[in-house]
């Protein structure tokens, strides 16, 4: 509901006071095999990591198991994407070294 301890409500610092529900979930995932990262966004994340480590996903399947180590909360579809976007397009650099670390 609408209470503030629901863990699906999240703070938006862009909106003065102001709490909203989180649809979507931009990840990045490390795998515990061979040090590589994954980077997603999902409507379901608890249901998403259990894809990623049962193998359902093609990408993901030779790096099980997999663990989060930086999610962000996005209102919705189109935030989530282009942030998506701009992670990927940070991987290996320094900006992506800050996230993970």
């Amino acid at each position: 509901g609408g209470d503030v301890a629901d863990h699906r409500l999240w703070r938006d610092p862009a909106v003065s006071g102001g709490w909203f529900k989180a649809m979507y979930t931009v990840y990045i995932l490390k795998s515990q095999k061979n040090e590589r990262y994954y980077i997603g966004y999902t409507s379901d994340f608890t249901k998403r990591i259990k894809d990623h480590n049962s193998g359902k996903n093609i990408s993901t399947r030779n790096g099980c198991p997999w663990i989060k180590v930086y999610v962000e909360k996005f209102e919705d579809k189109k935030s989530a994407w282009l942030r998506e976007q701009q992670i990927k397009k940070y991987k290996g650099g320094e900006a992506f070294k800050k996230l993970i670390g």
